[in-house]
């Protein structure tokens, strides 16, 4: 874990009205890595998204990115520096078809021919179904076409928000095998996950969230022998 992270939380706390929800989170994640953050159901990994992400300001602690404070900053500035969150729930305009959803990314100066191509590329199905209108697809090609709008912007870190929600096992498997592409790519990625297995298996480190706290981090091998009453809570 060398050199500056591409992400730094540092006592981070976070509440809703006087209901506070993180309690001093600690995180790092290493440039290049990716990284699995895990925890149950109102662990605080959503609210924990929420602050990286710019929607939700903390109420104390710090968040660098890259070396930066960026504590409080907006969404747009964040994305400036690199940041990139696929939210839960699939982020595409369901009446564009798939091509005008990823053209819609060239806004960010990034030309349209190379952003059908890396989305192609990474996601081979995407270019079977360019002339389909996004809502009619299959969920998990819906969060591939999520995940290609998101690689256009060229992100240092994407956030995964709940990749697997509601898809069947085998499209998860094969979501994750391309996120361990992307990684090798040189991107830095922080899954945010409740179903543990497929997240640790390409993940180089992972960080369990319990009561609004991170209560540990580590390799995946150790972090399923010690945590797996916490992460995997009867699911795979």
């Amino acid at each position: 874990m060398s050199g500056v992270p591409i992400l730094e939380i540092v006592d981070l706390h976070a509440a809703y009205g006087r209901i506070e929800v993180l309690r001093g989170v600690d995180l790092v994640v290493p440039k290049g890595a990716v990284m699995a953050l895990l925890g149950p159901n109102g662990a605080g990994k959503s609210t924990l998204t929420k602050v990286i992400s710019g929607v939700k300001s903390p109420t104390s602690g710090d968040v660098h990115l890259g070396g930066v404070n960026v504590r409080g900053a907006p969404p747009e500035e964040l994305a400036r520096l690199g940041l990139c969150t696929v939210p839960e729930g699939r982020s595409v305009f369901p009446n564009l078809t798939v091509q005008e959803n990823l053209t819609l990314m060239s806004y960010a100066g990034v030309p349209a021919e190379a952003v059908l191509e890396t989305a192609f590329a990474y996601f081979p199905r995407l270019l079977e179904r360019r002339g389909q209108l996004a809502g009619t697809m299959s969920g998990g090609e819906q969060q591939m076409l999520a995940m290609a709008r998101a690689l256009a912007s060229d992100p240092a870190l994407l956030l995964l928000d709940e990749l697997s929600m509601g898809l069947a096992p085998l499209i998860v498997d094969e979501l994750y095998e391309t996120v361990a592409q992307i990684a090798a790519s040189g991107v830095s990625i922080l899954c945010i996950e409740q179903f543990a297995r497929t997240a640790l298996r390409v993940s180089d480190y992972a960080a369990v969230m319990s009561g609004g706290r991170v209560v540990a981090t580590g390799e995946p091998a150790e972090i399923l022998e010690t945590m797996s009453d916490v992460i995997l809570g009867g699911a795979a």
